[in-house]
């Protein structure tokens, strides 16, 4: 898949240090250049010092998505720089509470929407007419969590979904300006931060990290969890022009351990 974003501006908001870094990497990897935008500002300059050893084209725009100002700024400093924008991949989410939605305060999944949701959407609109110019795409990450009523991911299915059909009713609505828009849904990512995690579960149980991976992956039909770059290759195929006629799907990345 070599160049299959080649000469492609990208900009990926809700830069992290798992899917986010695996995002910008691997779109830098196939040609882009890349805008990086999250609220940390020493890690957007790590990855962005990354893609530029290996030869690659980046920028860090420190941003606050549930800012008007600084997504405007984000907008102007992209467009100023490049010239355009072709893709834009919204990666920025709310940790889950973890509590059932009986014990979840308002408060709380009200933030949770505001960065998730209302952030995502205010990326879309400033890009909109970038992205009409250039008949660009639209990738929103979303969460297997919409596949499941598991307790306790309440407030982040109740978040997750509310994404996932705002997604949906902007590819109707932007379809006639040649914006695509999809969405991935991956499962356990396999990174640093589930690593820490399942070490945890072990810890707890009195069992080891591989049999908490073992007994989590023999729920999927591949027997193992996908690893952050298997995620965000799915989402740069649905920016890509190989999928030009594909918006408003769905797209799950998670081993088989749901089917759509």
């Amino acid at each position: 898949m070599s160049g299959l974003l080649q000469g492609k501006v990208v900009v990926v908001s809700g830069v992290g240090p798992g899917l986010g870094k695996a995002l910008c990497l691997q779109s830098a990897a196939h040609g882009a250049t890349v805008v990086l935008a999250a609220r940390t500002e020493s890690r957007l300059a790590e990855i962005r010092d990354e893609i530029h050893g290996r030869g690659g084209t980046a920028l860090a725009v420190p941003t606050d998505i549930t800012d008007d100002d600084q997504v405007d700024n984000l907008v102007r400093t992209a467009v100023a720089e490049y010239g355009g924008v072709d893709v834009v991949i919204n990666n920025a989410f709310a940790m889950p509470s973890m509590k059932s939605l009986a014990r979840t305060d308002f408060e709380q999944i009200a933030s949770s929407i505001d960065l998730t949701v209302l952030g995502t959407l205010r990326v879309i609109k400033a890009f909109t007419e970038a992205l009409e110019a250039s008949k660009g795409s639209i990738v929103n990450i979303n969460s297997m969590v919409i596949r499941h009523s598991e307790p306790r991911y309440g407030s982040y299915k109740l978040t997750k979904s509310a994404l996932l059909a705002m997604s949906q009713t902007l590819a109707t609505e932007l379809g006639d300006k040649g914006i695509r828009i999809n969405s991935v849904a991956p499962g356990y990512i396999w990174d640093d931060q589930l690593k820490w995690y399942f070490g945890e579960v072990a810890k707890k149980y009195g069992i080891t990290p591989e049999q908490v991976y073992e007994q989590t992956a023999s729920r999927s039909d591949l027997k193992r969890l996908p690893e952050p770059d298997e995620i965000a290759r799915a989402a740069l195929f649905l920016a890509s022009d190989l999928a030009s006629a594909i918006t408003g799907h769905t797209l799950d990345v998670n081993c088989g351990e749901y089917h759509d």
